[in-house]
């Protein structure tokens, strides 16, 4: 096993390997799922958490699967299996920064059994969703020809010229929303600010299928 996949692995496992280090120490009711206000509207068990450490292995064995499907699609290269590995990996990654956020409000709320204890989660999504954006716009002009990822439609597809210019496109438009996301993200709380990146991420996803469609048309 090279370093990349141990490295891979070792992120696909720290949210449950930093779960099992806190879990006797958690309280044995913690906040489980938060309003689009930010406000904590239900509670659970601590064991609770390792659900989120079982998503992100899961995810990750299912990305490892995903890399080798786009390596067979790919004469003369492993171009798309790279890229879908190290998204991998950056999946795993924004799964434990989520994580590490949830174990310390289950904290910083153990000492108050209150349904309104403010817990603003809806930023760091948006911040860490955006950040996800302007990275996977940066790879999606690498990316080749494949039926898994990148900016696909039917007319994206019909040919490499269409490939290639909506994947220009698509990674450009990408890190523009993305940062837009952030500053969303940084500047709006709870309900607002998740409704406002999830409008963006439309409007985006509209501008980038328009855009296919008149690639296409022209080639």
């Amino acid at each position: 096993m090279n370093k990349k996949r141990i490295l891979y692995f070792a992120l696909m496992f720290l949210p449950l390997l930093l779960t099992v280090i806190v879990l006797p120490f958690l309280p044995e009711k913690i906040p489980a799922h938060y309003n689009f206000a930010g406000e904590i509207d239900r509670w659970g068990s601590k064991f609770e958490t390792l659900i989120f450490p079982a998503v992100t292995v899961a995810m990750g064995f299912f990305m490892l699967w995903m890399a080798k499907i786009s390596a067979k699609q790919e004469e003369g290269g492993k171009n798309n299996e790279k890229i879908v590995f190290y998204t991998g990996m950056g999946i795993s990654l924004w799964f434990t920064a989520m994580h590490v956020i949830s174990i310390y409000k289950a904290f910083s709320a153990a000492g108050s059994m209150s349904y309104a204890h403010e817990a603003d989660i809806n930023q760091l999504i948006c911040v860490l969703l955006g950040i996800s954006m302007v990275i996977m716009g940066n790879f999606m002009p690498k990316l080749r020809n494949n039926s898994i990822i990148g900016l696909r439609t039917s007319w994206s597809t019909k040919n490499d010229i269409t490939w290639k210019k909506c994947q220009l496109f698509g990674g450009i438009s990408f890190m523009i929303c993305g940062a837009f996301m952030i500053i969303l993200g940084i500047f709006m709380e709870g309900y607002a600010a998740m409704c406002a990146v999830l409008g963006l991420l439309v409007l985006d996803t509209i501008i980038c299928i328009i855009y296919s469609y008149k690639i296409a048309k022209k080639y």
